[in-house]
């Protein structure tokens, strides 16, 4: 199962799919677009654990992170 976790105000959540179902992959990648066009940025993480910054979905990635844009003031 792979993961694509939203971090905002109230947490985060957590949307599981199956990577190997066209259904549910052409979903997730919809999700990733809805949230990146919402001014979220997403992050996979490599080997080593460390997050990469992505703008294209991966269907590859176990675990992909969107946290908002943070404004300063």
């Amino acid at each position: 199962m792979a993961t694509l976790i939203v971090m905002d105000h109230t947490g985060d959540t957590r949307h599981y799919f199956d990577p190997r179902n066209p259904e549910a992959l052409l979903e997730a990648e919809e999700r990733f677009r809805q949230l990146t066009g919402n001014g979220f940025t997403a992050a996979t993480r490599n080997r080593a654990g460390e997050p990469i910054l992505t703008r294209r979905f991966d269907p590859t990635a176990e675990e992909m992170l969107f946290y908002p844009r943070l404004v300063g003031g």
